[in-house]
């Protein structure tokens, strides 16, 4: 599916601009080019299209660049210093444009991608039954509500009470605006629907990266936790658990590389390459498919931008506790570069991190101010290349199987099933090399909470998690816990209660759309 879904995003983005043009009389659609009416033909343009859906994934505002910024940097384990003063401001809660470019783009590509999906939904239900093998019309229809769930879950997320469209809109269309309950639910019943026509595998190579049962079960899992419905969100990741199509890898660096892509600890990702290295960042058949958070947030004096960088407290909490061997923990070099004689440990110093190339100390060490500072290694591509460009061919893990066992252990924690939950705990920390828990050290909920607060940093950082977490864990919604998160991130001094948790709905949908703006916006 990697090679060729490009093309055919370009061939559905003609579809929507040939439909727009035909308002126009003065503006005659091109009698060779397909149209909305013409193109549901076949089984051939169902796959078509919905392969056009999962491009969304590979836009700007969504995996490519601007998710990483509204997840990772508006957490408190992230932050930017990035010299586009605009740009740093908005991972530091403080917009006065509320149209802002960055704002712009994950709102477009968003949609733009329902979009997609519901031309699919739409459209492939009449394709003749002589042209399209039912279960082929099941699962490309599931594909699409699949990824439909997961555009939505992005803009709830961000933005709380968003239009939800279900069916392809024109210019004349003033789509309603729902709760945050509302799109909840509706992401619900897309990702049930889903799940009930997916399959569990693929068996064509031409078909890795395509949404699974399993990704759907994920999907739902992480709905419900958002919602906190424990016992629901447990009975979803017990059907990933026990379908034994998922476990850990036996080496944690592989869930950041392209050499190890689509791997048993993958239930999702993102396919990004960097076969047309050097495209546009459009969406048509000249676009680049590469990720480009590598780029911006590369470590500087190694072709990286440094928007991105990390936050102390993060290193520290990987030092809280060594291995079983009183090492480190080998996930810390595996997720940042970092001065390995700065902070304050018992742990021994172990060997420095190269740093595309050359020792951290070596590379830094005639710059003080650089010397200090702690950048993202993961999804970095300094294990193969001494540079960083536009074009990472690293596929984005939306879920890994270590997410899930960590949730799960967190959703049987809060059903008091604190002996199951730690022994989910014990699966990733053994990979890790780190000594078992032992649930008498663990006498409340509370404390195993905590705990599992301390394993998530550990094993996730940086992976555009955190801001769930801290929304799930109640952490955004009172003065006192905004308070405990400004003590290792300043940016959330910035951060109002009631406010900042959601982004401004753009000012330009709240004029035509007649759309009601977030509360303190």
């Amino acid at each position: 599916m990697k090679r060729y879904k490009l093309s055919l995003a370009a061939l559905l983005g003609g579809l929507l601009l040939t439909t727009a043009c035909e308002k126009d009389p003065l503006d005659q659609p091109n009698p060779n080019q397909p149209t909305a009416e013409s193109f549901w033909a076949n089984s051939n343009d169902a796959v078509k299209g919905v392969n056009a859906a999962y491009s969304g994934l590979q836009q700007l505002g969504t995996y490519r660049r601007w998710l990483n910024f509204a997840y990772d940097l508006r957490s408190d384990d992230g932050f930017s210093n990035s010299p586009w003063g605009e740009l740093a401001s908005f991972t530091k809660f403080v917009l006065t444009n509320y149209n802002f470019e960055v704002s712009d783009n994950l709102w477009r590509d968003h949609y733009r991608a329902i979009w997609r999906t519901n031309q699919v939904i739409t459209n492939v239900p009449n394709i003749s039954a002589s042209n399209i093998d039912e279960t082929l019309r099941k699962r490309v229809i599931a594909e699409a509500r699949f990824l439909r769930a997961l555009y939505y879950f992005n803009l709830v997320s961000l933005y709380g009470n968003v239009p939800i469209l279900l069916t392809p809109s024109d210019p004349t269309i003033l789509p309603p605006q729902g709760t945050e309950a509302q799109v909840w639910e509706q992401i619900i019943a897309d990702a049930q629907a889903a799940k009930a026509d997916l399959p569990a595998t693929y068996t064509s190579a031409n078909d890795l990266g395509r949404a699974t049962k399993g990704a759907a079960s994920t999907l739902l899992g992480k709905v419900y936790m958002q919602t906190k419905q424990w016992t629901l969100a447990s009975a979803q990741f017990k059907e990933v658990i026990d379908s034994k199509l998922y476990d850990l890898t036996p080496i944690y660096t592989d869930n950041f590389r392209h050499t190890s892509e689509n791997n048993i600890e993958s239930i999702f990702e993102v396919q990004f390459s960097d076969a047309k290295l050097n495209g546009n960042d459009q969406d048509d058949a000249t676009s680049s498919e590469g990720g480009q958070r590598s780029q911006f947030w590369g470590a500087p004096n190694a072709g990286g931008f440094v928007d991105g960088e990390v936050r102390p407290w993060v290193v520290s909490e990987f030092l809280k506790e060594g291995t079983t061997t009183a090492a480190r923990d080998p996930r810390l070099a595996a997720t940042v570069f970092y001065n390995r004689t700065q902070f304050a440990t018992s742990l021994p110093v172990d060997a420095d991190t190269l740093v595309y190339g050359v020792g951290f100390l070596t590379r830094y060490k005639s710059n003080a101010t650089n010397r200090v500072r702690v950048y993202w290694r993961k999804y970095q591509t300094d294990y193969y290349r001494n540079f960083e460009n536009f074009d990472s061919p690293i596929n984005h893990r939306v879920m890994r199987f270590a997410d899930v066992l960590l949730l799960q252990a967190e959703a049987l924690n809060q059903q008091g099933q604190t002996a199951a939950a730690a022994d989910l705990i014990n699966r990733v920390r053994t990979r890790a090399t780190l000594a078992p828990l032992l649930t008498s050290n663990f006498p409340t909920q509370a404390s195993l909470l905590t705990q599992i607060m301390h394993e998530r940093v550990t094993e996730l950082t940086g992976e555009g998690l955190r801001w769930f977490d801290l929304q799930r864990w109640g952490l955004l919604d009172n003065q006192a816990t905004v308070d405990q998160l400004k003590a290792h991130d300043a940016d959330f001094g910035n951060f109002v209660v009631g406010k900042s948790r959601l982004l401004p709905i753009l000012q330009r949908d709240i004029d035509i759309a007649r759309l009601q703006q977030n509360p303190g916006w």
